[in-house]
């Protein structure tokens, strides 16, 4: 009896210490941005939890990503790394640049430990890109898991690619049969929407080493919401995984990196805009095109009649101010009646939340597969073209005609289509997962429980 009162005395104890889950997100704002929206959402469920965040700067770009953020965050802190690299010495791979960073990460969290007062030391949330750093946590012997930006259908595939792999040793995805069949997807994946990142053989080995790492784990957090993607998401309850939470939608609606006197005119014309009446177009912050299809999407737009509001850029070869975001949010702007994207995961979460229908217009990484799964699978989307892709140059020699455009944008733009209907909806369920009680709030809790 003696033993068993201390050990449940030495467990309340446990539950009441503070503690402390270390953060490391990729270089960049966009993964900056999801990692401290999360860690925002922990923190809130647990009193008792505190969060430091790492940022690994590359030395290319992104000076002050912090700069955004206050310093003084409730039970939130920014550690920027020593940026020690001269030009002669950055490697040339993300993925190896990362992980370069693994000693300046350990003597980091050496550093937060020497403090008398510091809490205990609870684990590691890695960015889906920085797998590496399980190297790390394993060092101070805590648990590590995964904050995967993108959906629970891209997880899946990747999982399913790298079983593929390393099992069946199928090394090209495009020589399988015209179709494939991925456990998170309901229905058949044609090969040409294949994810442009698993066509690039450098970028597939190093995709099916993180699904490797991925899988050691104590659980992945995933920017999706149950309600949006049930088929991908139960598909992971067979235990060949470590747990999954659908934390979503991850949204920072509050971004100010852009020109504030273009804001301020843009969001003007819009206010003498009928409601649902402008078709946005956006297409990322690499997202540009040919002089040839610029006047086709010109021609498209002139001919169905239309307003528009298009953020256009030059090839981020020559574009000089590619880190300035032109065009702010507007997408919970009343007058924007539907958004031709390029189907990156944010701006498809981000248009779901505001019920405004997208035209898919894929480009690069997984954005092809996000295409599919919401027109073909889920319905929220009408097509433009879903196997458009850019190779790693940010070429594409294929021109989609105007009239194909502005079919696409005419449907998208109809007041009674059935997508309209189902965005809508889909917009409700939303923002009821984040609130108490919600499919994501309960799970966001129930990840705070475990990582203490």
């Amino acid at each position: 009896m003696l033993r068993h009162k201390q050990i449940k005395q030495s467990f309340e104890c446990n539950l009441a210490a503070k503690a402390e889950l270390v953060f490391i997100p990729s270089p960049g704002v966009g993964h900056l941005v999801s990692a401290v929206e999360i860690a925002k959402l922990l923190v809130d469920r647990d009193d008792r939890l505190s969060i430091t965040v790492l940022i690994i700067k590359h030395p290319n770009f992104d000076s002050d990503i912090t700069s955004n953020y206050s310093r003084s965050v409730d039970r939130i802190k920014f550690i920027d790394l020593p940026n020690d690299f001269s030009d002669s010495n950055i490697p040339i791979s993300m993925f190896a640049f990362i992980e370069s960073r693994k000693p300046r990460v350990k003597d980091a969290v050496s550093n937060l430990l020497t403090h008398s007062d510091s809490p205990r030391l609870a684990g590691f949330v890695l960015d889906m890109f920085c797998s590496f750093m399980i190297d790390v946590a394993n060092d101070f012997g805590v648990p590590s898991y995964i904050f995967f930006t993108s959906g629970a259908a891209f997880l899946s595939l990747m999982f399913h690619a790298q079983f593929l792999h390393d099992e069946l040793s199928t090394t090209d995805l495009e020589d399988l049969d015209s179709e494939l069949v991925v456990p998170g997807l309901a229905n058949p994946l044609p090969a040409r929407f294949l994810p442009s990142v698993l066509l690039n053989k450098d970028m597939d080995m190093f995709l099916h080493e993180h699904s490797r790492r991925f899988r050691t784990t104590k659980g992945i957090m995933v920017n999706t919401f149950a309600e949006l993607e049930s088929f991908a998401v139960s598909s992971f309850s067979d235990g060949q995984i470590p747990p999954l939470y659908p934390v979503g939608p991850i949204l920072n609606l509050n971004g100010d990196n852009y020109d504030v006197v273009k804001k301020t005119e843009i969001m003007e014309w819009l206010d003498d805009q009928p409601p649902s009446s402008v078709v946005f177009l956006c297409f990322g912050s690499t997202g540009s095109f040919s002089e040839d299809q610029v006047q086709e999407i010109a021609c498209a737009l002139e001919h169905c009649g239309h307003r528009f509001l298009w953020s256009i850029r030059q090839s981020p070869l020559k574009d000089k101010d590619k880190d300035t975001v032109v065009i702010p949010t507007v997408l919970g702007h009343e007058a924007i009646g539907g958004f031709v994207s390029h189907c990156g995961w944010n701006s498809t979460l981000e248009s779901l939340w505001f019920g405004i229908p997208m035209a898919t217009w894929p480009m690069y990484a997984e954005q092809q597969l996000n295409a599919f799964e919401m027109v073909r699978e889920l319905g929220l989307a009408v097509e433009i073209k879903m196997d458009y892709r850019k190779d790693f140059r940010n070429e594409n020699t294929i021109i989609i005609t105007a009239d194909k455009i502005e079919r696409g944008i005419s449907y998208l733009m109809e007041s009674d289509n059935q997508i309209r209907t189902r965005v809508k909806e889909m917009s409700q369920k939303s923002r009821k997962a984040l609130i108490d009680g919600g499919s994501s709030r309960t799970r966001v809790k129930e990840m705070s429980q475990k990582s203490r």
